[in-house]
Order: C-alpha cells, then structure tokens, then sequence
C-alpha cells in the first residue's frame, strides 16, 4: 500500500494504481474531467502508477497543465483526422499553445481555408468513436525503425536525436494512428467535446528557414460548446481590434514589401504617438536621476565577442562583412548594454560614482524570424527605453526596486498595468550551453533576484530555460488582444559583463571590486506599446498620446476666420489641433472625425460666432454643448497633464 496525500485528504491504495484510478475513486464528476496529474510537483499522465508514497493532484481543464494536454490530444485527433484525408502525409510535431494547439505537415498540396470544415468533421468522427489512447514505450533504434516503416522522416530525426541519451521514446497509439510523443494525453478521443480549426499558415520545420516549409494547422478545444462559443466571439472582436487592422486603417504605421517584413513606416500619427511616449519616459527618467546616453548602432564582432553575444545571439544578428575574408565585420547592435558599459569604462570609478543610471532611446535590429512577426509586435527594428543601472552590491536592491516602481509607473500611467503578469526568468542547468558563467555564479544571482522579490512581495510564475544567457530577470508579460503572450518589460541582474568588460570600482575600503549591472526597459518597446495600446482602447488613445486632439470643425467657408482665430489660441495652450477647411456637409466632417477617433470637436456656426461660445462634441460622450473657449482650454489641458484615461 502507499498513502497518497490529495488536497485535502490523505488515502492509501495499492502500489501500482495509477493516476486515473485515483481520480475516479475521488468521484466520477472529476474522473470524467481529468486531463492529467501532477506527482510530488511534476505534471504526468494519467496513466502513471503511483508507486511510492507521494501528493498528487488530479488536473483538470481549469488547470493550465490540464489545458494543455487537452490540446495536445486534440492536436493528436487532426493529424489522425489529416492523416486519413491526406494519405502519405509527413508528420512535424503538434503542441499545445498558449491559445490552443497547433500540428504541422508535409502534404502533397496546401491546405485552404476550405479544407478546415472537412478536417474538422473527420476528427469529429474521431472523436465519437471514443478510441483509447495507449502509451507505450521504444528504444531509440526500435523507435527509428517504426517511424521508418511508417516513412516519417521528421520523426526519424526526433528518434535519431535520443539515440545517444540512453532512454526510452515514448509513443501514444489511437486506433490507426501512432505518434512519437512525450504527452501527456487524456485517456480517450472522447475526452474532446468541441473543436474549432482556426488557421492555416506556413512554418519552416524546426523553427529554422533553412529547412522545409511545412504547413501548420491551428485550432481549439473545449469541454463544453458554450465555451467555444465564447471563445469565438471574443475571436470576433479581437479581430475589430487587431492593431495591425486597425492601426493601418487610422493610418498610423504601414508596411511595403520592398522594403520588408517587421520593417514598418510610422506614418504621422504613429510616429507623434511614439515622440509623445518617448519624452515622456526621458524626462520622466531624467528626474529620477538617470544620465542620458546616445551610442553606436553598429560595432566591430570585438565588442560582442566580448560580451558573449557573439557566441549566443549571433544568429539573431544583422552581421555586416564576412568573417572568412574580411578584416574588420562589423553587426548592428540587438542590444544597448555593451555600448553603454563604455560610459563607465570612460574614467576610474569609486564607490561614490555609484549608482549609475544610464538611459537610452534605442534602436536596436534583430533577425527575427519571420513566422514570429506581427503587425509592430515583434520586428526586426525597433526602439526601446533601454537603461542601466551600474551599483554595488549593498544597493542592488533599492536599485532593483526603483526600476520595477518605474515600469509600474509607466504601465499605469499608459493604461496597461491591469494586463500584465510576472515571470521571474531562470537559467536551465540542464542545457549549460545557451549560457556563460559557472552554477555558483548563477545561484548567487538567482537567489539575490528570488530574495529580492519575495521583499517586493511581487506575484509571479517561474520560467526555466527563460532567463538572459549572461543572467536572470524578471519578465513584465503582457497579453494582446488575441491572448498570445509577449514579454513587454524586463529588469535584469547581471554580474558577469561586468567581469568579461573589466568594469571595476574602487570601494570603501580601498579594494577595487566588480559592480552589479541590471539591464532594464522601462515601457519596453515603442512600437510594441503602441501595439498594445491601439487594441486596448480600439484606437481610441487617451487623449495625452492622440497626435491630435482637437478638430475644429467650420460649418462653413465663411467661418473659418474664427475656425483659425480658435486653432491659434488652442495651440498656444499646447494642444494638437486641426481644422476642416473642407466644403463638406458638417455631419460628414463630425462622422468622420468620429471615424478617426478624435477626442474633442468644436462646431463654428452662426451662432457661435455671435455668442464667441464653441459647440463642444466628445467621442466619449458626444455632444456636450456650448461653453466658453477659456473653460473648454482649462478641460483639455487639464485633461492632457494628468494623462486622464479614456
């Protein structure tokens, strides 16, 4: 027997029971909704017998590990289902997701828009007959072998890259289909009650554009079809607020083909947004002591040799030149930090140098792959509020602490700090090769940044394998409209650039000593943030950030000398305005201005030239009335200098 500590209860069962077993001895309501368990703390299948006394927990569709292996089942159920329609199709790997799950295929033809209902209605039969999932297990070269015989040559290399591990691959069968996979799966197709193909798109295999383009089918799943349901009109929505819909259609940023992809134009609009966000920050960092820098947008390979760049980032790097035949390549920089390291690399530095705080609008250039850009939320140029903050060991916290208060500020002061998350970004020992420094080193940091924010008393998840390769930070998340997660900000702790650029300070005690560094954005990336912020308020900004804000609508040629005499006195007061000279009907010119989303209106008629009042219009409210210019200035301006939400 083995006692089984559940969430409330401790029970014994026989040795060898399995997690299922468990589940339905706890009730046939939770038995029908389990997904998978979690023993001792690791997520495992259903069918994993407890051998040993240990807590478990039975997983469910609410869970996210239990979101996700009902995915991943339903990703199993369409590559049956495209295996059937498509005879002789190659199969790639199919996860779950942040938002459903995916498969991707080699086919003889592409897939349409038009083959999705047809997918959808095999798996649909699929699903009725209820086939059990079976799990069993091979050794690589009897895994090879079948994958062989099954002529899949994209599971052949995944067989072929355990050869050397000496473990065993596992597979999970249903019916006439077999799939080389880790899982976990729900015990049956059955499991699945709704589903929805949502995509069809490209994808190279791997990840990696020298290799074959495979298409990817997307999709979703629920328990219940009053959630898919949901689901899909939030889709629906979601669409009328896509930012790169609808920031094209305001005209705030544009893309052209010549030019290419994640390479956007920032038309007027857009590009003042940006200049509104970007003052903001330095001058709002300015007061808080930070010290302004301006460096190169390209170095020599040196520099990044140097900070280990080269050896981790250079395949996300722009390079300029050939290493075999060139004396000097040169790369456009994906990052500020060596540059500004050079600031303090200027002079000798004592203790009471410090802290530094260095900020910097940046543009940066990352290769990024183009199946990962979208709109303005990831691009291959971008700018950023990138800063750091140079400090001794004894200020590490207060400095950290600063800099998550800063981007708190931030976030809220733009509207979007009740949509993020946090994610404390660690190091994987396990694949030693995507980083630098020693584990001493990287357990001291770990625990400085894990100490430091457990004081902060910040809420957060754990990502392993997610932190900088010279260090662990903490990821600001943010989701779209769409529910595809994006890390917006970040805080870093570094102390090993410090060590690899031979930045040193004297201390008190006379003995010259490495500083920490923490990396930091403040809003994080311009164009990402206006992203975020075209989808939050349907391109409705607040009024601080709209490039304009007032539109004075004459009703007719004759009153436009007061149109004009309005406009002066408006921008004298610092605001953006503009005037709609056009001979149109004055219910075109308002719908319009409506269309645009402009925040305020004034009417000059007959009567308003008479009584020197302005017929006020908001997009909020609609028509406020007549009132004095004076009254409306103090409204607008007060509105702008508190950067008051919509």
């Amino acid at each position: 027997m083995v006692k089984v500590s559940l969430k409330n209860d401790v029970r014994e069962f026989e040795a060898g029971t399995t997690v299922a077993d468990i589940a339905k001895s706890l009730g046939a309501g939770l038995y029908r909704a389990a997904c998978a368990g979690r023993l001792d703390g690791e997520v495992v299948d259903l069918r994993t017998p407890v051998t040993k006394d240990a807590r478990v927990e039975i997983l469910t569709f609410e869970d996210p590990e239990g979101k996700k292996a009902y995915w991943h089942t339903t990703s199993h159920i369409m590559a049956q289902a495209v295996q059937h329609l498509f005879p002789g199709a190659k199969m790639g790997i199919g996860p779950a997701v942040e938002n459903g799950f995916y498969y991707d295929f080699d086919l003889p033809r592409t897939v349409t828009q038009e083959d999705l209902p047809k997918i959808e209605a095999e798996m649909k039969k699929i699903i009725k007959q209820n086939l059990p999932l079976e799990r069993f297990l091979l050794s690589p070269q009897e895994a090879k072998k079948l994958m062989e015989e099954q002529n899949q040559p994209y599971k052949v290399e995944l067989a072929e890259e355990h050869a050397g591990k000496g473990e065993q691959i596992s597979f999970y069968r249903q019916g006439d289909y077999v799939d080389l996979c880790a899982g976990p799966h729900l015990l049956t197709t059955g499991g699945i009650k709704a589903v929805k193909l949502t995509a069809a798109t490209a994808a190279y295999w791997r990840g990696d554009s020298k290799n074959k383009a495979l298409q990817r089918i997307y999709g979703i799943s629920f328990p219940k079809a009053s959630e898919l349901e949901e689901y899909l009109a939030k889709q629906e929505e979601a669409k009328k607020r896509d930012h790169n819909v609808l920031g094209r259609k305001l005209e705030y940023f544009t893309t052209v083909d010549y030019i290419g992809q994640g390479l956007p134009i920032m038309l007027p609009k857009g590009a003042k947004v940006l200049q509104t966000l970007q003052r903001f920050v330095e001058d709002t960092e300015e007061k808080r002591g930070y010290l302004l820098t301006k460096t190169p947008y390209m170095a020599k390979s040196d520099l990044y040799k140097i900070s280990g760049h080269w050896d981790h980032y250079k395949e996300g790097m722009f390079v300029l030149g050939d290493e075999e035949k060139d004396k000097e390549v040169y790369a456009l920089r994906p990052m500020t930090c060596p540059f500004q390291y050079q600031v303090f690399l200027n002079r000798p530095r004592s203790y009471r140098d410090l802290p530094m705080r260095l900020g910097e609008t940046s543009t940066l250039f990352r290769n990024e792959d183009s199946g990962e850009m979208h709109g303005l939320i990831r691009l291959r140029q971008f700018t950023i509020s990138e800063g750091h903050l140079i400090c001794t060991p004894e200020q590490l916290e207060d400095e950290f602490r600063g800099c998550v208060e800063l981007a708190n500020y931030m976030l809220k002061t733009v509207g979007l700090d009740e949509d993020v998350s946090y994610r404390f970004s660690k190091w994987d020992p396990n694949d030693r090769a995507k980083y630098i420094g020693t584990k001493e080193q990287w357990d001291e940091a770990q625990g400085v940044m894990e100490k430091i924010l457990n004081h902060l008393g910040i809420s957060y998840t754990v990502g392993v394998g997610e932190a900088a390769f010279y260090g662990p930070k903490l990821d600001i998340q943010i989701r779209n409209v769409f529910g595809k997660e994006d890390t917006l900000i970040t805080v870093q702790i570094d102390q090993m650039l410090a060590e690899k650029f031979g930045m040193e300070y004297v201390d008190r005690d006379g003995i010259r000593k490495h500083p920490y560094i923490i990396h930091r954005t403040s809003l994080g990336c311009y164009e990402r943030t206006l992203a975020l912020l075209i989808e939050k308020y349907a391109g409705a900004l607040p009024m601080w950030l709209m490039s304009e804000q007032v539109r004075i609508l004459p009703i007719s040629d004759r009153f436009q000398q007061r149109a004009d005499e309005v406009k002066a006195r408006l921008e004298g007061a610092g605001l953006r305005v503009s005037c709609d000279r056009r001979s149109e009907k004055i219910g075109y010119k308002i719908r319009e201005a409506q269309m645009e989303k402009i925040p305020y209106m004034l009417i000059i008629g007959d009567k308003e030239v008479e009584t020197g009042l302005v017929s006020v219009r908001s997009r909020r409210d609609g028509d406020i009335g007549s009132m004095e210019l004076s009254a409306f200035m103090e409204k607008a301006v007060e509105e702008v200098r508190t950067k008051a939400k919509n």
